[in-house]
């Protein structure tokens, strides 16, 4: 992994493109993009993010039965470094924010995020002031996971989603000013929720 000049953590693939489109030219980068982006959809590497009863599901998804490991999915990480996915399973407290928070800041760039369950997605039933109404309050969410809880199925056709959104990511320096764009455009959109509680 390299580092950025503004802090963005890119991944080895965008430094080298970097490099390419110094000496060589964009013209090259042009033609590399299709190829990158189809190895990275085609490995995406989950963060273990399973804060409640969603991650039961998570894990059934990883299980024989639905074998995540088809699509590149071999192994959930244990490392936010080793990421560039994190699937936010369940609900999220106030005290769990800024620990989800670090985690993601935490993860190289390009990064994405599937908020899993109704609960990860606007707070569920659990409308009260110990509970985050929907994680695009703390990090951008890049797909949306409805069900309480989602089936893994749901979690297979949410990937499948995720995985063409993946090809259409742009990478070298297009990618850091991409990326920072997104979340800014993403963390000032609407939340899904208004986020209240009992004592507000």
């Amino acid at each position: 992994m390299a580092e950025h000049e503004e802090g963005f953590v890119l991944t080895t693939v965008d430094s080298i493109m970097n490099s390419v489109r110094r000496t060589v030219g964009a013209k090259t980068v042009d033609i590399a993009a299709p190829v990158v982006n189809w190895a990275r959809k085609s490995a995406l590497w989950p963060m273990t993010f399973g804060l409640a009863c969603c991650a039961i599901e998570m894990m059934t998804y990883g299980a024989p039965r639905y074998d995540s490991g088809r699509w590149g999915q071999e192994v959930f990480r244990a490392s936010p470094r080793q990421a560039d996915l994190m699937i936010v399973a369940g609900r999220v407290s106030q005290k769990m924010a800024p620990v989800l928070r670090q985690i993601y800041d935490q993860m190289p760039n390009p990064k994405w995020v599937l908020a899993m369950g109704v609960c990860a997605s606007t707070g569920g039933m659990f409308n009260n002031y110990a509970i985050v109404q929907g994680v695009d309050h703390i990090v951008p969410v890049d797909m949306y996971l409805p069900g309480c809880p989602p089936r893994p199925e749901m979690l297979v056709d949410a990937m499948f989603k995720l995985r063409d959104k993946v090809r259409h990511t742009p990478i070298g320096l297009n990618a850091v000013e991409a990326a920072q764009d997104q979340e800014q455009q993403q963390l000032e959109a609407p939340s899904l929720v208004e986020q209240k509680g009992l004592l507000r």
